[in-house]
Protein backbone atom coordinates (compact mmCIF):
# COMPACT_ATOMS: atom_id res chain seq x y z
CA UNK A 1 0.00 0.00 0.00
CA UNK A 2 1.15 3.30 -0.88
CA UNK A 3 0.31 6.55 0.81
CA UNK A 4 -1.12 7.94 -2.78
CA UNK A 5 -4.20 4.88 -1.42
CA UNK A 6 -6.59 4.42 0.92
CA UNK A 7 -8.75 1.75 0.97
CA UNK A 8 -11.58 3.86 2.71
CA UNK A 9 -14.25 4.05 0.86
CA UNK A 10 -12.39 3.03 -2.51
CA UNK A 11 -14.55 1.62 -5.29
CA UNK A 12 -14.03 -0.45 -8.16
CA UNK A 13 -13.03 2.66 -10.50
CA UNK A 14 -10.74 3.90 -7.80
CA UNK A 15 -8.81 0.45 -7.43
CA UNK A 16 -8.67 0.34 -11.55
CA UNK A 17 -7.19 3.48 -11.87
CA UNK A 18 -4.24 2.82 -9.37
CA UNK A 19 -3.87 -0.82 -10.82
CA UNK A 20 -3.43 1.05 -14.02
CA UNK A 21 -1.25 4.12 -12.68
CA UNK A 22 0.72 1.42 -11.25
CA UNK A 23 0.38 3.12 -7.48
CA UNK A 24 -1.52 0.25 -6.08
CA UNK A 25 -0.84 -3.92 -6.32
CA UNK A 26 -3.35 -6.56 -5.92
CA UNK A 27 -1.46 -8.16 -3.09
CA UNK A 28 -1.35 -4.64 -1.42
CA UNK A 29 -4.79 -3.82 -1.39
CA UNK A 30 -5.29 -7.68 -0.12
CA UNK A 31 -2.64 -6.95 2.09
CA UNK A 32 -4.28 -3.66 3.86
CA UNK A 33 -7.67 -5.66 4.29
CA UNK A 34 -6.41 -7.99 5.94
CA UNK A 35 -4.73 -5.85 8.36
CA UNK A 36 -8.32 -4.12 8.64
CA UNK A 37 -10.01 -7.04 9.22
CA UNK A 38 -7.15 -7.71 11.55
CA UNK A 39 -7.71 -4.39 13.68
CA UNK A 40 -11.44 -3.91 13.52
CA UNK A 41 -12.94 -7.37 12.76
CA UNK A 42 -10.98 -9.20 14.90
CA UNK A 43 -9.89 -6.46 17.31
CA UNK A 44 -10.62 -3.33 17.79
CA UNK A 45 -13.97 -2.80 18.14
CA UNK A 46 -14.87 -6.59 17.17
CA UNK A 47 -17.08 -5.99 14.40
CA UNK A 48 -17.27 -10.13 14.10
CA UNK A 49 -18.52 -9.58 10.80
CA UNK A 50 -15.84 -12.16 9.04
CA UNK A 51 -16.18 -15.53 9.24
CA UNK A 52 -13.09 -17.04 7.33
CA UNK A 53 -10.79 -15.62 5.45
CA UNK A 54 -9.30 -17.03 1.99
CA UNK A 55 -5.58 -18.44 2.51
CA UNK A 56 -5.11 -18.25 -1.12
CA UNK A 57 -6.03 -14.73 -1.49
CA UNK A 58 -2.51 -12.84 -1.55
CA UNK A 59 -1.65 -16.46 -4.34
CA UNK A 60 -4.53 -15.13 -6.20
CA UNK A 61 -3.44 -11.08 -6.12
CA UNK A 62 -0.02 -12.17 -7.27
CA UNK A 63 -1.67 -13.97 -10.10
CA UNK A 64 -3.90 -11.51 -11.41
CA UNK A 65 -0.77 -8.89 -10.45
CA UNK A 66 1.65 -10.74 -13.14
CA UNK A 67 -0.91 -10.79 -15.49
CA UNK A 68 -1.24 -6.72 -15.77
CA UNK A 69 2.58 -6.50 -15.34
CA UNK A 70 3.79 -8.92 -18.58
CA UNK A 71 0.02 -8.08 -20.55
CA UNK A 72 -0.37 -4.08 -19.22
CA UNK A 73 -4.39 -5.87 -19.23
CA UNK A 74 -6.64 -6.23 -16.67
CA UNK A 75 -7.93 -9.70 -16.71
CA UNK A 76 -11.81 -8.65 -16.48
CA UNK A 77 -13.86 -6.19 -15.32
CA UNK A 78 -13.37 -6.89 -11.27
CA UNK A 79 -9.77 -7.74 -11.98
CA UNK A 80 -8.32 -7.67 -8.17
CA UNK A 81 -11.46 -6.68 -6.50
CA UNK A 82 -11.46 -7.89 -2.78
CA UNK A 83 -15.03 -9.72 -2.26
CA UNK A 84 -16.46 -10.60 0.64
CA UNK A 85 -19.54 -13.48 0.71
CA UNK A 86 -22.22 -14.72 2.63
CA UNK A 87 -21.39 -17.98 4.05
CA UNK A 88 -24.66 -18.91 2.62
CA UNK A 89 -22.87 -19.16 -1.31
CA UNK A 90 -20.91 -22.43 -1.22
CA UNK A 91 -16.92 -21.84 -2.29
CA UNK A 92 -14.59 -24.37 -2.90
CA UNK A 93 -12.12 -25.13 -0.42
CA UNK A 94 -13.61 -22.75 2.03
CA UNK A 95 -15.86 -23.40 4.56
CA UNK A 96 -19.33 -22.41 3.96
CA UNK A 97 -21.56 -22.98 7.23
CA UNK A 98 -24.96 -21.70 6.30
CA UNK A 99 -24.71 -20.03 9.91
CA UNK A 100 -25.69 -23.04 11.20
CA UNK A 101 -22.65 -25.17 13.06
CA UNK A 102 -24.02 -28.40 11.99
CA UNK A 103 -22.22 -26.97 8.61
CA UNK A 104 -19.16 -25.61 10.49
CA UNK A 105 -16.93 -28.57 8.94
CA UNK A 106 -18.50 -28.59 5.00
CA UNK A 107 -15.89 -27.47 2.59
CA UNK A 108 -17.61 -27.64 -0.52
CA UNK A 109 -15.58 -29.30 -3.26
CA UNK A 110 -16.87 -26.54 -6.42
CA UNK A 111 -17.94 -22.69 -6.29
CA UNK A 112 -21.61 -21.57 -6.35
CA UNK A 113 -22.42 -20.05 -9.84
CA UNK A 114 -22.02 -16.49 -8.67
CA UNK A 115 -18.22 -17.14 -7.23
CA UNK A 116 -17.23 -19.02 -10.69
CA UNK A 117 -18.63 -15.73 -12.46
CA UNK A 118 -16.89 -13.15 -9.66
CA UNK A 119 -13.41 -15.51 -10.56
CA UNK A 120 -14.00 -15.19 -13.84
CA UNK A 121 -14.35 -11.78 -13.94
CA UNK A 122 -10.74 -11.31 -11.74
CA UNK A 123 -12.07 -10.57 -8.42
CA UNK A 124 -10.39 -12.01 -5.44
CA UNK A 125 -12.63 -13.77 -3.22
CA UNK A 126 -11.36 -12.17 0.13
CA UNK A 127 -13.87 -14.11 2.92
CA UNK A 128 -17.05 -15.32 4.27
CA UNK A 129 -19.03 -12.91 6.21
CA UNK A 130 -21.66 -14.04 9.48
CA UNK A 131 -25.32 -14.52 9.29
CA UNK A 132 -27.91 -16.63 11.13
CA UNK A 133 -28.93 -20.15 10.95
CA UNK A 134 -29.84 -20.74 7.50
CA UNK A 135 -30.99 -16.92 6.94
CA UNK A 136 -33.79 -17.51 9.20
CA UNK A 137 -33.71 -13.83 10.94
CA UNK A 138 -33.47 -9.64 10.24
CA UNK A 139 -30.81 -9.85 12.77
CA UNK A 140 -27.37 -11.29 13.26
CA UNK A 141 -28.00 -14.26 15.35
CA UNK A 142 -25.87 -17.48 14.79
CA UNK A 143 -25.11 -20.51 16.53
CA UNK A 144 -21.26 -19.94 14.41
CA UNK A 145 -20.91 -16.55 15.17
CA UNK A 146 -23.06 -15.51 17.98
CA UNK A 147 -24.30 -11.73 16.87
CA UNK A 148 -22.18 -8.97 14.84
CA UNK A 149 -22.01 -5.52 15.92
CA UNK A 150 -22.99 -2.10 13.70
CA UNK A 151 -20.10 -0.13 12.49
CA UNK A 152 -22.36 3.18 13.12
CA UNK A 153 -23.02 1.76 16.50
CA UNK A 154 -21.52 -1.17 18.50
CA UNK A 155 -24.28 -1.81 20.64
CA UNK A 156 -27.18 -2.15 17.69
CA UNK A 157 -27.68 -5.20 15.40
CA UNK A 158 -26.52 -4.93 11.71
CA UNK A 159 -29.54 -6.24 10.52
CA UNK A 160 -29.77 -9.74 8.62
CA UNK A 161 -29.38 -11.90 7.39
CA UNK A 162 -26.76 -10.81 5.06
CA UNK A 163 -25.79 -9.52 7.97
CA UNK A 164 -21.41 -9.85 7.92
CA UNK A 165 -21.76 -8.46 4.28
CA UNK A 166 -23.18 -5.15 5.59
CA UNK A 167 -20.97 -4.80 8.30
CA UNK A 168 -17.92 -5.39 6.46
CA UNK A 169 -18.61 -3.75 3.70
CA UNK A 170 -19.85 -0.79 5.35
CA UNK A 171 -16.95 -0.99 7.89
CA UNK A 172 -14.39 -0.92 4.59
CA UNK A 173 -13.11 -4.40 4.95
CA UNK A 174 -13.22 -5.19 1.37
CA UNK A 175 -14.00 -3.05 -1.83
CA UNK A 176 -17.66 -5.45 -2.23
CA UNK A 177 -19.88 -7.58 -1.01
CA UNK A 178 -22.16 -10.23 -2.02
CA UNK A 179 -25.54 -10.62 0.21
CA UNK A 180 -28.71 -13.11 -0.65
CA UNK A 181 -32.17 -11.80 0.19
CA UNK A 182 -35.29 -13.77 0.41
CA UNK A 183 -37.15 -10.91 2.54
CA UNK A 184 -35.40 -8.24 2.65
CA UNK A 185 -31.62 -10.02 3.82
CA UNK A 186 -29.94 -7.67 1.31
CA UNK A 187 -31.47 -4.37 1.99
CA UNK A 188 -32.60 -4.60 5.49
CA UNK A 189 -28.31 -4.65 6.71
CA UNK A 190 -27.43 -2.67 3.54
CA UNK A 191 -30.50 0.18 5.42
CA UNK A 192 -29.19 -0.19 8.59
CA UNK A 193 -25.27 -0.18 7.66
CA UNK A 194 -25.63 2.73 5.21
CA UNK A 195 -25.16 1.28 2.39
CA UNK A 196 -26.54 0.52 -1.38
CA UNK A 197 -28.04 -3.07 -1.47
CA UNK A 198 -30.01 -4.38 -4.42
CA UNK A 199 -32.50 -7.59 -4.40
CA UNK A 200 -33.25 -8.04 -8.19
CA UNK A 201 -36.47 -10.07 -9.87
CA UNK A 202 -35.49 -13.67 -8.76
CA UNK A 203 -34.19 -15.80 -11.50
CA UNK A 204 -32.01 -13.06 -12.65
CA UNK A 205 -28.62 -14.09 -10.86
CA UNK A 206 -28.01 -17.75 -10.42
CA UNK A 207 -29.28 -19.75 -6.92
CA UNK A 208 -26.85 -22.89 -7.79
CA UNK A 209 -24.59 -23.71 -4.68
CA UNK A 210 -26.76 -21.32 -2.37
CA UNK A 211 -28.72 -22.80 0.67
CA UNK A 212 -32.27 -21.91 0.14
CA UNK A 213 -35.18 -20.62 2.10
CA UNK A 214 -37.84 -19.80 -0.17
CA UNK A 215 -36.51 -20.97 -3.39
CA UNK A 216 -38.80 -18.90 -5.71
CA UNK A 217 -38.14 -15.55 -3.43
CA UNK A 218 -34.34 -16.04 -3.24
CA UNK A 219 -31.72 -14.31 -5.10
CA UNK A 220 -28.57 -13.25 -4.51
CA UNK A 221 -26.86 -9.33 -5.02
CA UNK A 222 -24.82 -6.69 -4.48
CA UNK A 223 -24.26 -4.67 -1.27
CA UNK A 224 -21.98 -2.00 -1.56
CA UNK A 225 -21.03 1.57 -0.81
CA UNK A 226 -22.13 3.25 -4.23
CA UNK A 227 -24.74 2.46 -6.90
CA UNK A 228 -22.33 2.39 -9.67
CA UNK A 229 -20.09 -0.42 -7.99
CA UNK A 230 -23.55 -2.40 -7.49
CA UNK A 231 -24.06 -2.16 -11.33
CA UNK A 232 -20.94 -2.75 -11.96
CA UNK A 233 -21.31 -6.26 -9.78
CA UNK A 234 -24.75 -7.16 -11.32
CA UNK A 235 -23.19 -6.94 -15.17
CA UNK A 236 -20.80 -9.95 -14.00
CA UNK A 237 -23.45 -11.93 -11.54
CA UNK A 238 -26.63 -11.91 -13.69
CA UNK A 239 -27.14 -14.24 -16.67
CA UNK A 240 -29.02 -18.01 -17.42
CA UNK A 241 -27.53 -20.58 -15.59
CA UNK A 242 -28.69 -24.17 -17.08
CA UNK A 243 -28.25 -25.43 -13.49
CA UNK A 244 -30.68 -22.99 -12.25
CA UNK A 245 -34.21 -22.97 -14.43
CA UNK A 246 -35.36 -19.98 -12.36
CA UNK A 247 -32.42 -18.10 -14.75
CA UNK A 248 -35.05 -18.14 -17.26
CA UNK A 249 -35.57 -14.48 -15.86
CA UNK A 250 -32.38 -13.46 -17.14
CA UNK A 251 -33.30 -15.25 -21.12
CA UNK A 252 -36.61 -12.95 -20.49
CA UNK A 253 -34.99 -9.86 -19.49
CA UNK A 254 -32.50 -10.40 -22.51
CA UNK A 255 -30.62 -6.97 -21.01
CA UNK A 256 -27.93 -5.85 -23.04
CA UNK A 257 -24.88 -3.41 -22.15
CA UNK A 258 -23.66 -2.41 -19.03
CA UNK A 259 -26.25 -1.59 -16.13
CA UNK A 260 -23.98 1.40 -15.63
CA UNK A 261 -25.30 2.90 -19.05
CA UNK A 262 -28.42 3.58 -17.11
CA UNK A 263 -26.47 5.99 -14.18
CA UNK A 264 -27.68 9.12 -15.43
CA UNK A 265 -27.44 12.27 -12.86
CA UNK A 266 -30.40 13.93 -14.29
CA UNK A 267 -32.47 10.61 -13.86
CA UNK A 268 -34.63 11.75 -11.19
CA UNK A 269 -35.57 14.96 -13.50
CA UNK A 270 -38.22 13.57 -15.32
CA UNK A 271 -39.16 10.41 -13.28
CA UNK A 272 -42.06 9.83 -11.35
CA UNK A 273 -42.48 7.95 -7.95
CA UNK A 274 -45.19 7.01 -5.41
CA UNK A 275 -44.48 7.81 -1.87
CA UNK A 276 -46.17 4.58 -0.27
CA UNK A 277 -47.14 6.20 2.87
CA UNK A 278 -48.74 2.92 4.11
CA UNK A 279 -45.57 1.87 4.61
CA UNK A 280 -44.32 4.53 7.18
CA UNK A 281 -44.64 4.27 10.83
CA UNK A 282 -46.57 6.20 13.13
CA UNK A 283 -45.36 9.93 14.02
CA UNK A 284 -46.88 9.12 17.27
CA UNK A 285 -44.00 6.10 17.31
CA UNK A 286 -40.95 8.30 18.34
CA UNK A 287 -39.06 4.86 16.67
CA UNK A 288 -40.58 5.44 13.49
CA UNK A 289 -40.92 9.36 13.99
CA UNK A 290 -37.14 9.89 13.72
CA UNK A 291 -37.36 7.25 10.59
CA UNK A 292 -39.74 9.31 9.22
CA UNK A 293 -37.74 12.70 9.79
CA UNK A 294 -34.75 11.28 7.66
CA UNK A 295 -37.06 9.91 4.87
CA UNK A 296 -38.61 13.16 4.66
CA UNK A 297 -35.62 15.29 4.36
CA UNK A 298 -33.98 12.60 1.59
CA UNK A 299 -37.82 13.10 -0.26
CA UNK A 300 -37.58 17.01 -0.48
CA UNK A 301 -33.88 16.29 -1.76
CA UNK A 302 -35.35 14.26 -4.12
CA UNK A 303 -38.24 16.68 -4.91
CA UNK A 304 -35.65 19.20 -5.71
CA UNK A 305 -34.29 17.63 -8.60
CA UNK A 306 -37.41 17.79 -10.74
CA UNK A 307 -38.92 14.46 -9.90
CA UNK A 308 -42.38 14.30 -9.20
CA UNK A 309 -43.63 12.20 -5.98
CA UNK A 310 -46.89 11.64 -5.63
CA UNK A 311 -48.39 9.47 -2.57
CA UNK A 312 -50.44 6.37 -3.42
CA UNK A 313 -51.98 3.99 -1.85
CA UNK A 314 -52.10 -0.09 -2.23
CA UNK A 315 -55.40 -1.55 -1.59
CA UNK A 316 -55.71 -4.22 1.79
CA UNK A 317 -51.83 -3.93 1.36
CA UNK A 318 -51.72 -5.35 5.50
CA UNK A 319 -53.53 -8.31 4.42
CA UNK A 320 -51.73 -9.18 1.13
CA UNK A 321 -48.41 -9.43 2.78
CA UNK A 322 -49.23 -11.60 5.50
CA UNK A 323 -51.03 -14.04 3.70
CA UNK A 324 -48.86 -14.42 0.89
CA UNK A 325 -46.04 -15.34 3.45
CA UNK A 326 -44.89 -18.72 2.81
CA UNK A 327 -41.93 -19.79 5.18
CA UNK A 328 -44.29 -21.81 7.25
CA UNK A 329 -45.51 -23.53 4.27
CA UNK A 330 -42.78 -23.94 1.81
CA UNK A 331 -39.46 -22.99 4.03
CA UNK A 332 -38.86 -26.54 5.61
CA UNK A 333 -39.38 -29.00 2.27
CA UNK A 334 -36.32 -26.39 0.41
CA UNK A 335 -33.92 -26.35 3.10
CA UNK A 336 -34.75 -30.17 3.66
CA UNK A 337 -34.27 -30.99 -0.29
CA UNK A 338 -31.03 -28.77 0.55
CA UNK A 339 -29.73 -30.55 3.08
CA UNK A 340 -30.54 -34.03 1.79
CA UNK A 341 -28.21 -33.28 -0.88
CA UNK A 342 -25.14 -31.68 1.35
CA UNK A 343 -23.14 -34.79 3.23
CA UNK A 344 -20.59 -32.37 4.47
CA UNK A 345 -23.82 -30.78 6.81
CA UNK A 346 -24.42 -32.54 10.14
CA UNK A 347 -28.33 -32.54 9.28
CA UNK A 348 -30.86 -34.30 7.14
CA UNK A 349 -33.44 -32.35 8.12
CA UNK A 350 -34.78 -28.71 9.70
CA UNK A 351 -37.06 -30.78 11.72
CA UNK A 352 -34.00 -32.69 13.07
CA UNK A 353 -31.52 -30.23 13.69
CA UNK A 354 -34.03 -27.86 15.58
CA UNK A 355 -35.07 -31.10 17.66
CA UNK A 356 -31.38 -31.76 18.34
CA UNK A 357 -31.04 -27.99 19.63
CA UNK A 358 -28.71 -27.10 17.05
CA UNK A 359 -30.39 -23.54 16.84
CA UNK A 360 -29.81 -20.21 17.78
CA UNK A 361 -32.68 -19.77 20.52
CA UNK A 362 -33.41 -16.53 18.80
CA UNK A 363 -34.61 -17.69 16.09
CA UNK A 364 -38.49 -18.16 15.56
CA UNK A 365 -38.34 -18.18 12.16
CA UNK A 366 -36.71 -21.45 12.30
CA UNK A 367 -38.25 -22.81 14.96
CA UNK A 368 -42.10 -22.04 13.09
CA UNK A 369 -39.85 -24.13 9.85
CA UNK A 370 -39.13 -26.78 11.56
CA UNK A 371 -42.43 -27.79 13.67
CA UNK A 372 -44.47 -26.43 10.59
CA UNK A 373 -45.66 -28.70 7.02
CA UNK A 374 -43.32 -31.16 5.75
CA UNK A 375 -44.16 -29.94 2.40
CA UNK A 376 -46.25 -27.29 1.04
CA UNK A 377 -49.24 -28.77 -0.02
CA UNK A 378 -49.89 -29.80 3.78
CA UNK A 379 -50.80 -26.33 4.28
CA UNK A 380 -54.31 -26.61 2.85
CA UNK A 381 -54.39 -22.57 2.26
CA UNK A 382 -50.96 -23.00 0.11
CA UNK A 383 -52.46 -22.82 -3.55
CA UNK A 384 -54.73 -20.18 -2.36
CA UNK A 385 -51.27 -17.89 -0.53
CA UNK A 386 -50.12 -18.53 -4.42
CA UNK A 387 -53.15 -17.16 -6.10
CA UNK A 388 -52.71 -14.10 -3.69
CA UNK A 389 -49.70 -13.74 -4.43
CA UNK A 390 -50.67 -12.99 -8.39
CA UNK A 391 -53.44 -11.04 -7.28
CA UNK A 392 -50.93 -8.65 -5.48
CA UNK A 393 -48.67 -7.89 -7.89
CA UNK A 394 -51.42 -7.16 -10.39
CA UNK A 395 -52.86 -4.96 -8.01
CA UNK A 396 -49.01 -3.33 -7.31
CA UNK A 397 -48.32 -2.99 -11.27
CA UNK A 398 -52.28 -1.47 -11.46
CA UNK A 399 -51.57 1.47 -8.99
CA UNK A 400 -48.20 1.83 -11.04
CA UNK A 401 -49.61 1.92 -13.97
CA UNK A 402 -52.87 3.83 -13.16
CA UNK A 403 -50.29 6.97 -11.54
CA UNK A 404 -47.75 6.53 -14.51
CA UNK A 405 -44.82 5.50 -11.91
CA UNK A 406 -41.34 4.58 -12.27
CA UNK A 407 -40.91 3.35 -8.99
CA UNK A 408 -42.67 2.83 -5.69
CA UNK A 409 -40.63 4.26 -2.63
CA UNK A 410 -41.01 4.19 1.42
CA UNK A 411 -38.25 3.25 4.11
CA UNK A 412 -36.43 0.22 4.20
CA UNK A 413 -37.42 -0.33 8.12
CA UNK A 414 -39.81 1.47 9.70
CA UNK A 415 -37.34 1.95 12.88
CA UNK A 416 -33.33 2.40 13.20
CA UNK A 417 -31.10 -0.44 14.25
CA UNK A 418 -32.49 -2.03 17.06
CA UNK A 419 -29.73 -2.97 19.70
CA UNK A 420 -29.04 -6.29 20.89
CA UNK A 421 -30.48 -6.38 23.88
CA UNK A 422 -33.45 -6.07 22.37
CA UNK A 423 -33.13 -8.62 20.25
CA UNK A 424 -31.39 -11.03 22.30
CA UNK A 425 -34.54 -10.34 24.73
CA UNK A 426 -36.76 -11.04 21.65
CA UNK A 427 -38.93 -8.17 21.54
CA UNK A 428 -40.04 -8.82 17.73
CA UNK A 429 -41.39 -12.60 16.21
CA UNK A 430 -39.86 -12.61 13.30
CA UNK A 431 -42.89 -11.82 11.51
CA UNK A 432 -43.49 -8.65 14.01
CA UNK A 433 -40.53 -7.01 13.02
CA UNK A 434 -41.55 -4.07 11.24
CA UNK A 435 -39.30 -4.32 8.11
CA UNK A 436 -41.22 -3.21 4.43
CA UNK A 437 -38.68 -4.95 2.55
CA UNK A 438 -41.23 -8.17 2.42
CA UNK A 439 -43.29 -6.52 -0.09
CA UNK A 440 -41.14 -6.49 -2.86
CA UNK A 441 -40.13 -10.06 -2.16
CA UNK A 442 -43.42 -11.63 -1.97
CA UNK A 443 -43.94 -9.45 -5.56
CA UNK A 444 -41.37 -10.68 -7.27
CA UNK A 445 -40.60 -7.55 -7.67
CA UNK A 446 -36.52 -5.74 -7.91
CA UNK A 447 -35.72 -3.30 -5.13
CA UNK A 448 -33.13 -1.09 -4.03
CA UNK A 449 -31.77 0.32 -0.91
CA UNK A 450 -29.98 3.74 -0.90
CA UNK A 451 -28.82 5.62 2.01
CA UNK A 452 -30.81 8.17 2.81
CA UNK A 453 -29.89 9.79 5.57
CA UNK A 454 -28.39 9.60 9.48
CA UNK A 455 -31.43 9.91 12.60
CA UNK A 456 -29.97 12.41 14.97
CA UNK A 457 -28.26 9.48 17.18
CA UNK A 458 -26.30 9.10 13.90
CA UNK A 459 -27.84 5.72 12.76
CA UNK A 460 -28.07 4.70 9.46
CA UNK A 461 -31.73 5.17 7.48
CA UNK A 462 -32.55 3.30 4.51
CA UNK A 463 -34.94 4.80 1.51
CA UNK A 464 -36.40 1.71 -0.78
CA UNK A 465 -37.08 2.07 -4.65
CA UNK A 466 -39.34 -0.73 -5.91
CA UNK A 467 -39.69 -1.13 -9.56
CA UNK A 468 -41.34 -2.96 -12.37
CA UNK A 469 -40.01 -7.04 -12.26
CA UNK A 470 -37.19 -6.99 -14.98
CA UNK A 471 -36.65 -3.33 -14.92
CA UNK A 472 -33.48 -3.61 -13.00
CA UNK A 473 -31.55 -1.09 -15.25
CA UNK A 474 -34.44 1.87 -14.77
CA UNK A 475 -34.08 1.00 -10.97
CA UNK A 476 -30.44 1.53 -10.87
CA UNK A 477 -31.12 4.64 -12.79
CA UNK A 478 -33.21 6.33 -10.58
CA UNK A 479 -31.25 5.17 -7.54
CA UNK A 480 -28.43 6.75 -8.96
CA UNK A 481 -30.34 9.24 -9.15
CA UNK A 482 -31.24 9.61 -5.67
CA UNK A 483 -27.64 8.83 -4.23
CA UNK A 484 -26.77 11.94 -6.13
CA UNK A 485 -29.27 14.10 -4.42
CA UNK A 486 -29.49 12.41 -0.99
CA UNK A 487 -25.19 11.96 -0.73
CA UNK A 488 -25.85 10.69 2.22
CA UNK A 489 -23.14 8.02 2.10
CA UNK A 490 -20.20 8.17 5.41
CA UNK A 491 -17.87 5.78 6.31
CA UNK A 492 -17.91 4.51 10.00
CA UNK A 493 -15.73 5.81 12.86
CA UNK A 494 -14.05 2.86 14.23
CA UNK A 495 -11.21 2.59 17.09
CA UNK A 496 -8.75 0.09 15.91
CA UNK A 497 -6.27 -2.54 18.35
CA UNK A 498 -3.67 -0.98 19.56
Amino acid sequence: MTDRFTVDEATIADVHAAYRAGTLTARALVQAYLERIAAVDAGGPQLNSILAVNAGALADADVLDEHLRSTGELTGPLHGIPVVLKDQIETAGLTTTFGSQTAKDHVPEHDATIVARLRNAGAIILAKTTMPDFATSWHSTSTVSGVTRNPYALDRDPGGSSSGTGAAVAANLATVGIGEDTGGSIRLPASFCNLVGLRVTPGLISRNGMSPLVEPQDTPGPMTRTVTDAALLLDVLAGFDPTDPYTATAAIARHRGSYTDALDPSSLAQARIGVLRQAFGSDDDPEAATVNTVIGTALDKIAATGAQLVDVAIPDLDHYVAYTSVYFSRSRADIDAFLESRPGVDATSIAQLYADGHAHPNLDLLAGIATGPALPTDDPDYHLRLEARERFQRIVIGVMAENDLDALCFPDVRIAPPTHDDVLAARWTCLEFPTNTVIASQLWMPAVTVPAGFTADGLPVGLELMALPHHEADLLGLAYGVEQATGSRRAPVLPTAD
